[in-house]
């Protein structure tokens, strides 16, 4: 049965797809995952298991208390909106029988600051107004009057209907905060509202993006970091320990894969080592370098160095025998066929391996981080984890999900320019190699022509000494 005309040539055994179809995938890989999260985050049937709480209220004998921005399950918010409905019944009855409890000035008080995240979210107040009575006292009178209409979140009509009995209540006392001049018996509580929310771990994206651009423009406390100065933190610990890394694993891995001697003398407690987990050295590391971020350095290269040394020897036992055959045909000492021959011949699959252990090495940082003193990204992930604001948390996720990504990509990138004949490669990018190996090819060059008269002089001695 042939294919549909929509996928021919999609799917082709062995063969790249054109340069718009892997570019248009590329997008599609990044748009999935984030369109996943969106439906699951704005859908409101799909999956919100909690709801997060936008205006809440305290229940008589009960310790836990909800405030905005809290979450509680689907299951549970009914119940927790029907126990104030019954305090504020009791209340009504009590009035109603004419014994109306007393001595609730101070209950009262804090009633009144339930409209502060609701005012805030609007803009009527500002965020160091959430206890100030005296900011608080016209919301209420707006709203009962009409004077004010709340949007997002907005005013249930069963809470517009408890605010204007109550300011009916305070207006008639007092047309401004006096905390003397407030009733002696309970106001009524407004009902806890609440919008379907996915759980406390999976903000949704606006929230993410809100945080983060909240977090990394935000100007740094007196000793303390910005996120700027966390990030650059971050990349020195993983530059520095991979730098160490790649000046001990590239030549020990190279010697291995050339001489035998070195393969058995090292890679057996290389590959003993490579098992043992990398964060159980994390307090010998401090005893030893002391706090800061020499152990968290040494952890990185600790957590790396073995891996690369089994890598690079591996790869440079793939280099073709032939070429060594070649070399020492020619006359070549070992130093010049690991210099002339060896290096240059694994250069671009040493390139591409070193990629992937640069990735290797971004797996360590968080728990380098962790040890010692707690410093860089990795410190504000676990601050803000422990306190559940993961809102703040995923932006720092993606940061190094997008570093690591990016850095990979400017790296295969440069591969095709500094390594042209080993994959693809454009005009721009041989044509810059081109440029920067000039003196290379004339050495090559100058030193094949002399090779070529070498060659024609021993040509010409030999028919000497053959001729009779």
């Amino acid at each position: 049965m042939a294919r549909p005309g929509i996928f021919k040539d999609w799917f082709v055994i062995r063969k790249d797809l054109p340069q718009a179809r892997r570019a248009t995938l590329t997008v599609v890989s990044f748009v999935l995952p984030l369109l996943l999260w969106c439906v699951v985050s704005y859908v409101p049937w799909v999956w919100h298991p909690d709801v997060k709480i936008e205006l809440s209220a305290e229940r008589e004998g009960v310790t836990t208390v909800f405030t905005a921005g809290d979450r509680v399950s689907k299951a549970y918010f009914p119940e927790f909106q029907k126990e104030v409905r019954d305090e504020n019944a009791a209340v009504i009855a009590a009035r109603e029988a004419g014994n109306p409890e007393t001595g609730a000035r101070r209950m009262n008080q804090k009633l009144l600051r339930q409209l502060a995240p609701l005012a805030m979210a609007q803009g009527w107040i500002g965020q160091e107004d959430g206890q100030n009575d005296a900011a608080l006292y016209p919301v209420w009178r707006d709203l009962a009057t009409g004077a004010k209409t709340a949007v997002k979140p907005h005013l249930s009509e069963e809470n517009l209907a408890i605010v204007r009995q109550n300011w009916e209540r305070l207006g008639a006392l007092s047309p401004e905060f006096v905390f003397k001049q407030l009733p002696e018996d309970p106001l009524l509580k407004l009902i806890p509202q609440g919008a379907p929310s996915n759980p406390v771990y999976l903000p949704a994206p606006h929230e993410v993006i809100e945080a983060g651009l909240r977090d990394f423009t935000a100007q740094a406390s007196t000793g303390e970091q910005t996120m700027g100065d966390r990030y650059v933190a971050s990349l020195k610990i993983i530059l520095w320990g991979f730098f160490w890394a790649c000046l001990i694993g590239i030549p020990l891995g190279i010697l291995c894969g050339v001489f035998d001697f070195f393969s058995k003398l090292c890679e057996p407690f290389v590959d003993f080592f490579r098992y043992m987990p990398a964060p159980t050295f994390s307090t010998l590391l401090v005893a030893v370098l002391l706090a800061g971020d020499a152990p968290k350095v040494a952890l990185v290269f600790v957590g790396t160095v073995f891996q690369m040394v089994l890598v690079v020897s591996k790869t440079t036992r793939l280099l073709d025998p032939a070429l060594l055959e070649a070399a020492q045909t020619l006359g070549a000492k070992p130093k010049q066929m690991i210099t002339q021959v060896v290096i240059p011949g694994i250069m671009p699959n040493l390139y591409n391996d070193l990629r992937i252990l640069l990735g290797w090495a971004w797996t360590w940082l968080v728990i380098a981080e962790l040890i010692g003193v707690k410093s860089g990204l990795t410190e504000f992930i676990e601050t803000q984890g422990r306190f559940r604001n993961f809102e703040r948390v995923f932006p720092v996720i993606i940061l190094i999900g997008v570093t690591g990504f990016v850095t990979d990509q400017f790296l295969s990138w440069l591969h095709g320019l500094m390594f042209p004949w080993a994959g693809r490669s454009g005009a721009l990018s041989r044509g810059i190699a081109r440029v920067f190996t000039w003196p290379f090819r004339a050495i090559a060059a100058s030193r094949g022509k002399a090779l070529a008269e070498h060659a024609e002089r021993m040509a010409a001695v030999r028919n000497q000494t053959q001729t009779p």
